[in-house]
């Protein structure tokens, strides 16, 4: 049977790219090594963070799942930065384990188009440079593309002290020959490094010792769709690591893989294993550990900030040296992973690849780390493979429109040599693209790709309504000095809330709490707005001009050669695109824009 799509790795990007596809009418397939283990999380039991949040927001009004799957498994919700400005604020919510992996499975086995089946993809069947299906262990399956996802498995090696073998996570095989199979078809390869925690028994925890960590009171859902979660919402511990813990692991280093050279991989700079942080800050005193609860039907805990790959014994010393840790029973110890991964630069923002054409790359392959980047990268490759099949346009998201599309941007445009995580700070126009107002910006192209109802774009449509309503409402209604006694002349309502101390519900206003969020920020905020909107506008100005994909830069007089070759190795899709490679001049852009005029 020939497929429309192929989907390699069901992990969190290979979920949304086979929902997407299959929800867009496309007869997919979704191959796993392990069926038992769609969507499993195997880090960390949470979804969102800093940067993080606006993601999964993002991936919800494009109509994916992971927000629906937060929401129905989250056990903790927090609104991270909410003391800040709405720019930065960020959801987080810890999750059941578990239920989430029930969730994602019970989804993708009731998707209809999408087949779901065991088996290891050893290579790529290709043919005049395009992807025409994939050979597995049992034979070849036909398709008119593939998208790989494979995750920390792309010839996956587990490291615990000085021992290490083969596998993607632990106790699951590596994709070692479909490695070999992208390096024989020109790719180039990195090589990047991950580790995860030892998971403890709470049982043995002395959680009396510990600071606690509670949620919000009232839990704030990731999905646009979600009305409320009435979920049980249990609290996260703090602890701390000391100075005797920082003996033992100084004392262990000579059996660490990181420090002996063993594991050659780059590892990730921001989410660094407990040894690394003992070396590279050994000025501090101590560093902080969160106990993060597996599910609520389990008595497993993460301890969050303590990823290694230490050998078992020393791990077992430095838990015990650690407040509330003393009889700490691990029932899975810690362990590091190197993988391959592509140089991010031989990809389109399609997510399609610039050598092969109907291939498609999503997650950590790519050079992420995260579930959220994983996903949104596997929503795009989902849907821009089932557009190009159709001979529409491709989903291009940019800077401008969404945190998915600096994600994106960064990845073909820059490349990475670290695995790369989303930060607010990462996004120029954070105030305009915020976590609340994802569904206003977005809905309406998941809509029109067929992954949003028509229900949920109404929705956000009379939501649009009601806001334009209120803000109308807010310029037209005065006060004075008869209702409020420090004013000294009439104003509008509007310029009333622009004040610090006063806030929207003052004036009680029977409008949801969703629409008068929105009405209050682009009060409070107009001026930054207005100046972001203005900046966008020249951004966009240059993004517009497509620079088609067979132009010969060779054609292109008054360019360097250096400039060239640039141009020709990344092969910018826009004006804008070329701006951001770097060492490509403002004078290299004036020429090309002339140059693209003249043609045009």
């Amino acid at each position: 049977m020939k497929y429309d799509v192929i989907v390699v790795g069901a992990g969190h990007a290979g979920c949304e790219a086979a929902l997407a596809s299959a929800r867009m009418g496309a007869k997919t397939l979704l191959i796993t090594m392990n069926k038992d283990n769609i969507g499993f999380m195997s880090c960390n039991p949470a979804i969102g963070g800093i940067g993080k949040g606006q993601l999964v927001k993002e991936i919800d009004a494009l109509g994916g799942e992971m927000a629906k799957a937060a929401d129905y498994a989250g056990i903790q919700f927090r609104q991270l930065n909410s003391s800040k400005g709405p720019a930065v604020r960020s959801s987080r919510a810890q999750i059941d384990r578990g239920k989430c992996k029930f969730y994602m499975r019970n989804v993708v086995n009731k998707q209809e188009n999408l087949d779901v089946t065991e088996g290891q993809v050893v290579g790529l069947m290709v043919k005049n440079m395009s992807a025409i299906g994939v050979k597995t262990s049992s034979g070849n399956i036909l398709s008119r593309a593939v998208i790989i996802t494979p995750g920390t498995f792309l010839n996956g090696l587990l490291h615990v002290g000085l021992k290490h073998f083969p596998g993607g996570r632990m106790g699951e095989k590596a994709a070692t020959k479909l490695s070999d199979s992208l390096g024989e078809l020109g790719f180039k390869l990195l090589r990047f490094k991950t580790g995860t925690c030892p998971r403890l028994d709470g049982r043995t925890i002395n959680f009396s010792e510990l600071e606690i960590q509670e949620g919000d009171k009232n839990p704030i859902p990731f999905s646009f769709s979600t009305q409320c979660i009435n979920r049980k919402q249990v609290p996260c511990y703090l602890t701390y690591t000391n100075q005797r813990t920082h003996e033992i692991i100084r004392s262990g280093l000579s059996k660490s893989p990181l420090f002996t050279g063993v594991i050659h991989g780059t590892g990730v700079r921001y989410c660094p294993s407990i040894e690394d942080k003992i070396v590279k800050f050994a000025d501090k005193e101590r560093h902080q550990i969160f106990l993060e609860p597996e599910g609520l039907d389990t008595f497993e805990f993460y301890p969050n900030g303590l990823a290694t790959s230490l050998p078992e014994d020393i791990q077992m010393d430095f838990l015990h040296s650690i407040k509330g840790l003393e009889k700490a029973k691990p029932t899975h110890m810690g362990y590091g992973i190197e993988h391959d991964v592509l140089d991010p630069t031989q990809i389109y923002p399609t997510l399609e690849t610039k050598l092969v054409s109907n291939l498609y790359t999503a997650g950590q392959i790519n050079g992420t780390t995260g579930y959220e980047e994983a996903a949104a990268q596997g929503l795009i490759a989902g849907v821009n493979a089932v557009l190009k099949m159709r001979g529409r346009d491709p989903l291009i998201l940019d800077r401008s429109t969404s945190y998915i599309g600096v994600l994106l941007d960064d990845l073909v445009t820059k490349g990475t040599n670290e695995p790369y995580r989303m930060f607010t700070s990462r996004v120029e126009h954070r105030l305009v693209i915020r976590e609340d107002n994802a569904d206003l910006r977005l809905r309406k192209i998941g809509y029109e790709t067929g992954l949003v109802s028509k229900k949920d774009f109404d929705k956000t449509t009379e939501k649009q309504r009601k806001i334009e309503q209120g803000l109308k409402y807010l310029k037209r209604e005065k006060i004075n000095s008869s209702t409020i006694s420090s004013l000294k002349k009439t104003i509008s309502l509007e310029e009333f809330l622009r004040r610090p101390e006063v806030g929207i519900n003052a004036f009680k206003i029977d409008l949801p709490d969703d629409v008068l969020n929105q009405m209050e920020i682009e009060v409070k905020y107009a001026g930054f707005i207005k100046r972001q909107t203005r900046d966008i506008e020249k951004f966009k100005n240059l993004e517009r001009m497509r620079i088609p994909k067979d132009l010969d830069y060779a054609d292109v007089h008054g360019l360097s050669l250096e400039i060239k070759e640039k141009l020709k190795k990344f092969q910018p899709i826009s004006l804008g695109q070329a701006n951001r490679i770097s060492g490509v001049t403002p004078a290299a852009i004036m020429i090309l824009m002339v140059f693209l005029k003249k043609a045009k």
